[in-house]
C-alpha cells in the first residue's frame, strides 16, 4: 500500500512540475512577443498604418520589365468580422481587401489591379465599400485599369464590386449575375405556441421590435422593409446599367447567367482562362509584358510562432440577425 502511495505521489509531483514548466514556457513566449511587438510599433508610428497600409510584395507572374499589376483576391462571402481561433484570429476579409486596394492606390508604379472573383456576394455595405475603393484607385490615375477575372462565381455583391472593372473576363464554366437584394429571417410564432414559449419585449416604439420571431408578421413592417430593399436594388441596378451600358433593367431581377448568356447580354466582356486574362491585361496596358505581384502581410513574432492553423472557436449564436444582403442565396 505504501509503495502504491509513493507511486501516486511521484506522478502528482511530475504533473505539477510539467504544468509549471509549461506555464514558464508560455510566459517567456508572451514576454518575447511583447518585446518584438513593442519595438515594431515604435517604428510603425512614423505613418498612419491604416491610411497607408504596407505589404510585402511577392512576384507572382510575368516579367519585371512589364507594367506593374497587383492581383487582389475577392473570394467567399463578403462579410465583415474576424473568425476567432484558439490562438489569435483570422483577419477581417473586407478590411484585408480594402487595405490591399489602398496600398495599390498609393503606389503610383501600379498601373492595374487584377481582381480575381469567386464570390456569391454578401453584405450590402461591404460590397459597396470595395466597389468605391476600386473606383478611387482609378481616379488617382486616369490611365489605370481594372480587369476582373471570374473563376467560378461572380454573383450579387461580387458582381456589384466588379462593376468598377474596365473589362470582365470569366472562365467558361462560371456563373454570373444575381443583381438583387435579399433579406431573410425566421418566424417561430407557431412553434412557440406549441412549446409554450412567448416573447417578452420592452420596446420604445411600435416598430422597434420589427420582425420579432415570436410575434405575428406585421404587414406594415413588411411594407417598410420592402421599400428599403427596393431602394438598395435601385442603387445596384443603376450602377450595373451605367457600368455595362445596358438599355434596360429587364434582366436585373436576381437571376443568374451562364457565361454564354452573360456575354450575349453584355454582362461580361470576354471568356478565357488565366493566361488569357494576363494577355488581355498586357493588351489593355499597351505593353508587351506585365509584372504581376500579390501582397503578403508581414507576420509578427507571435503569428510566426503559431503560424499553423489552430481550431476555430465555434459561434454559438442560435439565430442570425436579419440583414440586407447582396447575396446569391438559392
Amino acid at each position: 500500500m505504501a509503495s502504491n502511495g509513493s507511486k501516486i505521489g511521484c506522478w502528482i509531483a511530475i504533473a505539477i512540475l510539467a504544468l509549471m514548466l509549461f506555464g514558464s514556457f508560455l510566459t517567456n513566449i508572451g514576454l518575447t512577443a511583447a518585446l518584438f511587438s513593442g519595438s515594431a510599433s515604435s517604428v510603425g508610428d512614423a505613418y498612419a498604418q491604416d491610411q497607408f497600409p504596407s505589404f510585402d510584395e511577392v512576384w507572382s507572374y510575368g516579367d519585371r520589365d512589364g507594367s506593374k499589376v497587383v492581383r487582389v483576391d475577392l473570394q467567399g462571402v463578403i462579410m465583415r468580422g474576424r473568425q476567432e481561433r484558439l490562438f489569435g484570429s483570422e483577419p477581417d476579409m473586407v478590411e484585408s481587401i480594402l487595405s490591399q486596394i489602398h496600398a495599390a492606390t498609393f503606389d503610383y508604379e501600379v498601373k492595374a489591379i487584377l481582381l480575381e472573383v469567386d464570390s456569391p456576394g454578401g453584405g450590402v455595405t461591404p460590397s459597396d465599400e470595395i466597389y468605391a475603393a476600386l473606383e478611387r484607385f482609378k481616379r488617382e490615375d486616369e490611365e489605370r485599369i481594372i480587369l476582373v477575372f471570374v473563376r467560378d462565381l461572380c454573383a450579387s455583391g461580387g458582381y456589384y464590386a466588379s462593376m468598377a472593372g474596365d473589362y470582365i473576363m470569366a472562365e467558361p464554366t462560371a456563373i454570373v449575375g444575381s443583381v438583387g437584394v435579399i433579406m431573410q429571417t425566421l418566424n417561430m410564432q407557431g412553434l412557440g405556441e406549441k412549446l409554450g414559449l412567448s416573447s417578452v419585449t420592452i420596446a420604445s416604439g411600435a416598430n422597434k421590435d420589427m420582425l420579432n420571431p415570436f410575434e405575428p408578421v406585421n404587414p406594415l413592417h413588411i411594407e417598410m422593409l420592402q421599400d428599403l430593399v427596393d431602394s438598395m436594388q435601385d442603387r445596384f441596378a443603376t450602377i450595373v446599367t451605367e457600368s455595362r451600358g445596358l438599355d434596360s433593367r429587364e434582366l436585373l431581377d436576381g437571376r443568374v447567367f451562364n457565361v454564354s448568356q452573360a456575354l450575349e447580354n453584355n454582362l461580361i466582356d470576354g471568356v478565357g482562362y488565366w493566361p488569357d486574362a494576363v494577355d488581355k491585361l498586357a493588351d489593355l496596358l499597351d505593353d508587351d509584358e506585365v509584372y504581376i505581384v500579390r501582397y503578403a502581410q508581414p507576420l509578427t513574432f507571435f503569428e510566426s510562432m503559431f503560424g499553423a492553423k489552430t481550431p476555430k472557436i465555434p459561434d454559438f449564436q442560435a439565430v442570425e440577425a436579419p440583414r440586407f444582403l447582396y447575396l446569391w442565396k438559392p
